[in-house]
């Protein structure tokens, strides 16, 4: 059904049912086979939709109204809930993202790798859905985003605009708007004293005339807060400022250094560069430790400002117990720990075995890695730095020996095609892969069927109200098979 407006035609579609929710978030629907994808519907739902985007085989839309709620459907419990970027699955029942998030990764390993899910076991849970995050990034803006109200607040009356709107922001940045900062009130991702710090450096700025940064013109003096906290009850702050005077620097960290004395790492960055990352910038301590410590299963691990973490420590501890586990270890195994990052899960198994050889692209990251090695006294670990597909090659197996087992953790984007091919040559017992992207999972899956059968799958919720999902999946290794041999003949 179609309706004519002043702004031109625009496409509703009524009563349409949400039968699933698609990889990215949104409830899916069907109307003469058009395939449309709904912002915040659930499945259950019937909505009438407005088309917002259309394609040859598929649209895009939003809600106009619900006229029937899933059973499944639930009241968001974040104010910023529908304009903030995160947590995009508030208003469905955590139980039900459970069970979409195994359904996404049943679905992709069936349809992209062709892979027999009847033995998929099922998907783990956070215990913790609120609050469970050990780290946060928060950005400054002179450009807040503006919700109805302050539209209308905005908006032209006898006196004319009122400029005194407040239009600095320190939050998170709007979906697909790079210089649209949203100001966070209350965040749900990270207990205290996350949101008392934020908002208290906030006040302090705006009573202090501390400029919010421009995102487009590059200007201001406050850029980023980082916040990260620790199992052990440590907490680090890290300021990056902009064009700062250094009074303004130090006025800012000697008020956080005063009035928040449980902030064991106290630091700030100078970063005029055009993007935001901090990786090749100098970290300056201001008070305290420049790291802070991290403790899992009687290993201490050293995390500083760069240091890669996973972010919801007590579910990473639940990712690697299976990762262990799926490894079967007898004490006696070589391992290849690739993608090690700071050597979390290289440690967390040397115990375990005789070696791990962990490699890693970011050098920062491998000097944490052998540092938490040394923190726990494991000697019988070893780490590269530099770029899996150049440093894995013949000739470093050669040297370091055919591994046991392999570990590989890739980034979202899956495993470089060479470094499939040398997983293919090495001809491991067993591969134990664990992913934050089930489809570039399957992906390489697809490829290493060659000579490996997935024999269990395990999907672990990292990041519950989010569509992302990790999966842990172990791989035999059972030979070429017959129908390969026969097409190499």
């Amino acid at each position: 059904m179609s309706r004519n407006r002043k702004a031109g035609t625009v496409t509703i579609i009524p009563n349409l049912s949400i039968i699933d929710i698609a990889e990215e978030g949104k409830g899916v629907g069907k109307a003469d086979e058009l395939v449309i994808f709904v912002d915040k519907a659930v499945p259950g739902d019937v909505v009438d939709v407005r088309i917002v985007k259309k394609k040859k085989n598929f649209a895009e839309a939003v809600i106009e109204s619900l006229n029937e709620a899933s059973d499944l459907r639930v009241d968001p419990f974040c104010q910023h809930f529908g304009t903030c970027g995160g947590c995009k699955w508030q208003h469905m029942g955590y139980d039900a993202q459970l069970k979409f998030k195994h359904k996404n990764v049943e679905a992709a390993l069936q349809r992209l790798a062709k892979i027999d899910t009847s033995a998929m076991e099922p998907i783990l849970g956070s215990a913790e859905n609120k609050y469970y995050r050990n780290k946060l990034e928060y950005t400054f803006s002179n450009k807040r985003w503006l919700n109805k109200q302050d539209m209308a607040d905005r908006a032209e009356d006898s006196e004319g605009p009122n400029e005194d709107l407040e239009m600095n922001a320190l939050g998170f940045h709007v979906p697909l708007r790079f210089d649209k900062i949203l100001d966070i009130q209350h965040c749900y991702l990270q207990a205290e004293p996350s949101n008392t710090l934020r908002n208290s450096v906030r006040a302090y700025a705006l009573e202090n005339g501390l400029s919010f940064y421009d995102l487009r013109n590059h200007e201001g003096s406050l850029r980023n807060l980082i916040i990260r906290t620790s199992s052990t009850g440590e907490v680090m702050v890290v300021v990056v400022f902009a064009y700062a005077e250094q009074e303004q620097v130090d006025g800012l960290m000697e008020y956080l250094k005063v009035n928040f004395p449980e902030i064991t790492s106290l630091l700030y960055i100078l970063n005029q560069k055009k993007n935001d990352t901090i990786f090749d910038q100098d970290v300056i301590t201001y008070a305290g430790r420049d790291y802070i410590f991290e403790e899992m299963d009687g290993l201490k691990f050293k995390i500083g400002a760069k240091s890669f973490y996973q972010t919801n420590s007590d579910q990473a501890h639940e990712l690697y117990k299976i990762t262990k586990e799926f490894s079967g270890f007898s004490g006696d195994e070589l391992v290849y720990d690739l993608y090690t990052g700071a050597g979390t899960i290289a440690n967390f198994v040397a115990r375990s075995v005789k070696q791990v050889v962990g490699i890693e692209y970011v050098p920062t990251a491998i000097e944490d890695a052998k540092f938490n090695s040394e923190l726990n006294k494991i000697e019988n670990t070893i780490f590269y730095a530099g770029d899996m597909k150049d440093i894995l090659t013949r000739d470093f197996i050669a040297d370091h020996g055919k591994p046991d087992v392999v570990i590989t953790d890739p980034p979202r984007a899956g495993m470089h095609a060479d470094v499939v091919e040398r997983l293919l040559e090495m001809e491991a017992e067993k591969i134990v892969y664990v992913s934050c992207n089930a489809a570039t999972q399957a992906r390489d899956l697809a490829l290493l069927k060659e000579k490996y059968e997935v024999v269990r799958i395990k999907p672990v919720d990292m990041f519950p109200h989010t569509q992302h999902v990790e999966n842990v999946v172990l791989l035999k290794f059972v030979g070429s098979k017959p129908q390969d041999n026969l097409e190499n003949n």
